[in-house]
């Protein structure tokens, strides 16, 4: 507490604080701040001061004045000045913010919670701080995008200091650490592609879907030009906004085309959770009780990691269903080619997808040639799990490599350098059995989303030529 003295008074009459005023008699009285407390104390009569003719004089004698400006309690605690907001955060929230060397300071408003825990990878266990909020200061994270969640004594909710990013199943935080190399997905003054929404019914789902199209910048003004198709897919627990949103994909393709690095085409991005009428959807499902109207009991021990990872890197691997592959084929691709300008023919059109939108890719394209002419997995593709025979596997799509050269021009498998062997050992093993492919490896990343920005970037330009 610091404290100073003030003799003038005006100084008196305009302090913001408490005073403290004595009587003549002794009695001491305690007034609020500003000039209504000195009127409030001139108007009082000395009861002592009462003469035998009645008269009152009015005496107020002031001894001393004591103001003390002081805290009562810390001030709002400000980031450092190298912690900069993170670029997904609601406008003007300083936190989460991003140091230099990519730690990330967390801050979170729960005074009436007693545990606080940043579920960024390993987990983060916050602190509470003398203001009544909580912080914590991560280790220094990877480059790119990251979803995250908080748990606030054991709920799990997003921080609301972000917008939501839909992954896993459920609506996420995100956080971007910066990327020295990323470039190619940012904002430039080029021309603008745009990015549409589009509502079909599906025959084969019985249920209205949702599509999101990327058309290049000059598809509205050049009305006669017909465009080759890209139909692209997320993975596990993400929808048809992902590669728009988290992917940036419109303006990584902006900035190609501006480049005269990738032709012009547009780019389908449906949603992978397709399953017919009666047919159980829970491999699409947010993994727990948050679907279950009935919870299940939690796995036995062990369990879950006897059965491995996913296709999706998470959960138990099931096998896809036909059910996205008749819906693509009997509404979806319809439905684009007779609302926008498409090229036809098989030469035209390619289907890729990350993570299980690559085995999804896989599953579909490998067994209809005739349709697609490009493919690419990013970290998914039907191999590099083990047991790869290229006359037997996809049901022997492999067997005559010099004709499946002649109908594929373009084969792509892209993974993160973090994320093991397994696609570069399907690489090799399609090489060694003469089949044309392209290997790409993303370094210093994971399955993640910087890994298949990476991948859509070196795939584009490869389409259509």
């Amino acid at each position: 507490m610091s404290c100073k003295r003030i003799h003038s008074p005006a100084a008196r009459a305009s302090t913001a604080g408490w005073h403290a005023f004595r009587l003549p008699a002794g009695e001491r009285q305690v007034a609020p701040s500003g000039t209504r407390g000195l009127q409030n104390l001139q108007e009082r009569r000395d009861p002592f001061d009462a003469g035998p003719e009645g008269a009152l004089v009015k005496k107020v004698i002031l001894l001393a004045t004591l103001v003390c400006a002081c805290t009562a309690g810390l001030a709002a605690a400000q980031p450092p000045a190298d912690c900069l907001p993170n670029s997904l955060n609601i406008p003007n929230a300083p936190y989460p913010c991003i140091f230099p060397d990519n730690r990330v300071m967390f801050r979170v408003i729960a005074p009436d919670a007693l545990k606080v825990t940043v579920r960024l990878g390993r987990g983060f266990e916050m602190t509470k701080g003398p203001d009544g909020l909580w912080y914590v200061t991560t280790t220094p994270q990877v480059v790119g995008f990251h979803y995250y969640t908080l748990s606030i004594d054991g709920a799990v909710v997003a921080d609301p200091a972000t917008r939501t990013f839909f992954g896993s199943g459920f609506y996420n935080s995100g956080i971007e650490i910066p990327d020295p190399d990323g470039d190619y997905f940012a904002l430039k003054n080029v021309p603008r592609g745009q990015v549409r929404q589009r509502w079909y019914y599906s025959t084969v789902t019985a249920q209205w879907r949702r599509t999101y199209i990327y058309t290049p910048p000059d598809y509205d003004t050049d009305i006669k030009a017909r465009y080759p198709v890209l139909y692209l897919f997320h993975g596990w627990g993400e929808n048809e906004q992902g590669w728009h949103v988290q992917g940036h994909v419109d303006v990584i393709m902006d900035n190609l085309i501006a480049g005269k690095k990738a032709a012009p085409m547009i780019i389908v991005m449906d949603n992978l959770n397709a399953v017919k009428p009666g047919e159980s959807a829970v491999l699409y499902a947010a993994r727990g009780a948050l679907t279950q109207a009935v919870p299940e009991p939690p796995p036995a021990a062990g369990a879950a990691a006897a059965a491995g990872r996913g296709a999706a890197g998470r959960g138990v691997m099931r096998p896809l269903g036909p059910a996205f592959t008749d819906m693509m084929l009997t509404d979806l691709v319809p439905m684009v080619e007779r609302t926008f300008r498409v090229a036809p023919g098989r030469e035209n059109r390619a289907m890729a997808g990350l993570s299980m939108g690559g085995m999804q890719t896989f599953t579909t394209a490998l067994a209809n040639l005739d349709k697609f002419a490009y493919i690419g997995g990013f970290s998914g593709s039907s191999g590099g799990r083990g047991g790869f025979d290229p006359k037997t596997s996809n049901n022997g799509v492999f067997a005559d490599a010099a004709a499946f050269n002649k109908q594929v021009k373009v084969l792509f498998l892209g993974i993160g350098s973090m994320e093991g062997p397994g696609t570069k050992t399907f690489s090799d093993q399609l090489t060694q059995a003469g089949i044309t492919n392209v290997y790409y490896e993303s370094p210093g990343t994971a399955h993640e989303w910087l890994t298949w920005r990476r991948c859509f970037r070196e795939f584009a330009p490869r389409l259509f030529r």
